[in-house]
This record gives C-alpha cells, structure tokens and sequence, in this order.
C-alpha cells in the first residue's frame, strides 16, 4: 500500500465519470471521498457518497486530487477553482474549449506547483504502448508514415464541441507520443452532414519535426466503428486497434516476385504476419495509476497540461486551416 492515501474528487459521472468512479474505487492509494455533478447520478454509480451540487462543494470536503468528467465547455471553470484551491487534477481530453482557455488553466495549474494532466487515454492503451516501445527498439527501422481512422456513429452526449477536439484529439496526441515528434505543419478539410452546430467528418494531414506524414481521418457519420492507426517504416507496418488492445506487424516480404508483370517495380513485397501477444490492462486504470504516482512524485509518463495544450493548438490549426483552405505551420518544437 501507499503511504499516503489521496483523498479524491470526482466532478461528473456521465458517460465517461462513472468508468472513472469504478476504477477510482479499485485503485490502491487513493479513496473517492466526494462527487460532484448537477445533473445528479443517472448511472447510479454516487454509492453512499452525497452527489453534491457544485465544484465549491467538493473542495470544501477537503480533496487532495480531482477528476473533471463534465463537457468540454466546463473544464476551464472548475480546473481554476481547482488550481486556486491546491488541488491537483486530471481534466478529461480536451483540456478545454479554447486554447485561450487552456492556456489559462495550465499558467493557473503551474503558478501553484500543482500536477495537472489531461485524459488522453489512448497513451494507455496495450496496443499503442507496445507499438511505441517496439518502434523505440528499432523493430520498424525509419518511420515513413502514420495514419489513424477513428470513425463511429454520433454520441448523443457530445453537444459542445465538434468531432475534431472531441476524437481528433486522441489522434494526434497519440501520432506525437508515438512517434516522438511534435507536429511541424497541419492541413485540414471539414464537413457538417447532420444539421448540428459543430463539424461531424474531419480530414488532417500533415508532417512531424522528424519529417514522418501523418494523416487523421475521424467522423461520427459511420456505422462501422474503427479505431486504428498504422505505422508504416522500413521494415513493415504496425497495425494498432486500439478497440480491442490488439498489435499485428506485417513484415516487408523477401520472397522475389517472380510475376513478370510486375518485376520492373522497385517496392516491398508481403511477408510475415504476426499477431503479438501481451497483457491487456485497462487504460483507464493504467492512466490513473500514472496520474496518482505523478502527485506523489514518483516517476510516470502522465499526459502532462502542456501537452495536452499542444494537442488542442494542433487541432484548432487545422479546424482553421479548414476555414481558410491553407495549411498551418508551426515553429519548431512548439513550446505552450
């Protein structure tokens, strides 16, 4: 057990609160003393705890972390309550609405030397933290290309901001930890086919400091729900689902081709599948784990504010870049 025990505040069980109350129940060296939400407790998961009213009144229970599950258009509100109130918090993706607004949240967070990180799940999902360290090991050799489909039906529940901060989001964070490179240009192409406010199909493509294409496709228009991204390198490509945790590696074949037709070409031939076999814990409880052993000091590969700030820089550059029809370039390791 954990020497000290973090009292924790939960502010939202919707949709995605109430995974975090289960996993916030099961995890050692934290205790989920108040929760927080004004549309009470529809998935009943509040337990014997009060649903208190408002952010106010879970600080004054006295909490040492929190988690804000509210709507996007709600984070920046409760995280500067928070921030003023020394509480360490993680913000559920994106940080915010704005970049204005998430600009303020991280100043607030790092004028009073609190841990603030983002939920950017996807860091913790099984398939991508073996693809990263397979990459890293140099399994793949040079990375030419990264590409990510994030497709699925509308969610009833998103209503404040559009399909590009809402899952594009988790696409780009993920492209810039896995390859290790912040995004040096971004171009993107947007739709709105179903009558709401905020566009539901976005297209990005663009390239890393360490010159690797990346391209995001992301709607909530489908009927199939995929949740995959393809690293394709040297010697192969990576395939990652991240819906069901699984790593497949297509190796580069070294069979000749012996069909005449097609010999004067100089590319790669198909070779060896393999499906790779690992343990599959539960992002979520993964992330909590990196995010309680961060307000303790101890070493972890939490998303961190800024990062989280990043992303969502990338992410309005190309929702303008759709406005405008110009692609948008950043200085060189973008610092936020």
């Amino acid at each position: 057990m954990m020497a000290k025990v973090l009292r924790a505040g939960l502010l939202g069980i919707g949709m995605m609160g109430r995974h975090h109350a289960r996993v916030l129940r099961e995890l050692d060296g934290v205790e989920l003393v108040g929760i927080s939400d004004p549309g009470g407790d529809p998935h009943g998961v509040a337990g014997n705890l009060e649903v208190l009213r408002d952010v106010e009144a879970l600080i004054d229970i006295g909490i040492d972390v929190a988690i804000v599950a509210t709507p996007t258009r709600f984070h920046e509100e409760a995280a500067l309550k928070l921030a003023a109130a020394g509480v360490h918090t993680l913000i559920e993706k994106p940080i915010a609405h704005t970049v204005e607004a998430g600009t303020r949240i991280v100043d607030a967070f790092s004028a009073n030397g609190l841990v603030g990180a983002v939920g950017h799940i996807e860091r913790f999902n099984p398939a991508l933290q073996q693809l990263r360290r397979r990459i890293e090991a140099g399994d793949l050799g040079d990375v030419y290309q990264i590409a990510t489909r994030r497709q699925g039906p509308f969610p009833s529940r998103i209503a404040d901001v559009g399909v590009g901060k809402d899952l594009a989001t988790h696409d780009i964070d993920l492209t810039a930890w896995v390859a290790q490179s912040e995004y040096r240009s971004v171009y993107g192409q947007t739709s709105t086919k179903s009558g709401r406010p905020h566009e539901d199909v976005i297209a990005i493509t663009g390239r890393l400091d360490n010159g690797v294409i990346v391209n995001h496709l992301v709607n909530w228009l489908s009927p199939l729900k995929e949740r995959v991204t393809v690293v394709t390198g040297e010697k192969g490509a990576f395939v990652a689902d991240t819906a069901t945790g699984d790593l497949t590696f297509s190796a580069n074949g070294t069979i000749p081709i012996e069909w005449e037709s097609v010999t004067a070409f100089r590319g790669v031939s198909e070779g060896d599948q393999t499906r790779f076999a690992f343990p599959k814990r539960e992002p979520l409880q993964v992330e909590h784990e990196a995010f309680r052993d961060a307000v303790l000091g101890l070493p972890s590969d939490v998303v961190t504010l800024e990062q989280g700030l990043r992303t969502l820089t990338v992410v309005e550059a190309a929702l303008g870049s759709a406005t405008t029809g110009n692609p948008v370039s950043f200085m060189k390791n973008l610092d936020l």
